[in-house]
């Protein structure tokens, strides 16, 4: 089968790799343009790029498909079976979807209907989901509305990070389209349509988001710290510095303090009172700093019961 494949983060590398080492024979690979990183600004290549050029496949990076008359001429001059996408960043347009003779497929991170949309790896940890999973779907116009053609169950654990899930999201989703092929390509009978009226929707994360409102229960606050970790991180103020929280957990200890007051500083961490029971913060980032986990910044730093956190 004659393969497009459009991906651009290390989330999409997985599936690529299973893709090369099944033979299947890839004609090119589409992804996001080089972007300056670091301090020095060095051009950085995408994961998905780096990938491509070791196996020697041909890689295209139009820093925008829509109304690309050149890029769609190409793609077309390919004759692609099938498009693989998988965290490409661009939104296809429809003459682009309408190419391949099997059509556009996504690798979607949620079980749809439920977390269409930019995030939802990150919004199934921060609403408190115990199971998710990857979609194969047929791409539309719409946004993550395809038609549904295999799905696979993660379980989320109770210290499930971003990170964690996302990991094994990218693994499992190679696997799951692993599947799907032979059903692609078998006409994709197995095709089911979404119920709009189960629809939910994970928008993009913004650094704001990770701003840690006190006044919420410990294990609301908790969850939103797994679901940000690494990235933007949850966070909240120390003094009137930022306090970047990298790892916590919800514990049972109360008092009749305000909700956001430090109760108590120890080896464990900092005990942070919520609305409903505390929080033990027991891995922090302070400004200029690396992360570290409480008990070894105190070593050298101060940081004192009865402060109100946030302020």
């Amino acid at each position: 089968m004659n393969i497009v494949f459009m991906g651009t983060p290390d989330f999409a590398v997985a599936t690529l790799e299973m893709l090369i080492n099944e033979k299947h024979s890839i004609c090119a690979v589409v992804t996001q343009p080089d972007k300056p990183k670091g301090r020095g600004g060095k051009e950085m290549m995408p994961p998905v790029k780096e990938v491509a050029l070791k196996n020697n496949i041909p890689v295209l990076q139009p820093t925008k498909i829509k109304g690309d008359e050149n890029f769609y001429n190409h793609i077309q001059s390919l004759n692609p079976d099938i498009i693989v996408v998988v965290a490409f960043g661009q939104i296809l347009p429809q003459n682009v979807l309408d190419i391949p003779r099997y059509g556009c497929i996504n690798i979607h991170g949620s079980l749809l209907p439920k977390y269409r949309g930019a995030a939802p790896i990150q919004w199934s940890i921060i609403n408190r989901e115990t199971v998710t999973g990857v979609t194969i779907m047929y791409m539309d116009k719409g946004m993550d509305t395809g038609d549904m053609l295999l799905k696979k169950e993660i379980t989320i654990t109770e210290e499930e990070t971003y990170a964690s899930l996302h990991d094994k999201m990218k693994i499992v989703g190679a696997q799951a389209l692993s599947e799907a092929l032979p059903m692609i390509m078998a006409g994709g009978t197995a095709r089911q349509k979404q119920d709009d009226a189960r629809s939910t929707y994970a928008p993009m994360i913004s650094k704001t988001l990770g701003e840690i409102d006190w006044n919420k229960p410990n294990y609301v606050i908790d969850a939103l710290i797994r679901g940000l970790n690494p990235w933007p991180t949850g966070y909240t103020y120390y003094k009137g510095e930022t306090m970047k929280i990298w790892q916590a957990k919800p514990i049972g200890d109360t008092s009749s303090a305000k909700a956001g007051t430090i109760t108590h500083v120890d080896q464990r961490g900092l005990c942070i009172q919520t609305a409903h029971g505390s929080l033990l913060i027991q891995e922090i980032q302070m400004p200029n700093k690396r992360r570290m986990p409480v008990s070894e910044y105190i070593k050298g730093n101060t940081m004192d019961a009865g402060i109100m956190l946030g302020i």
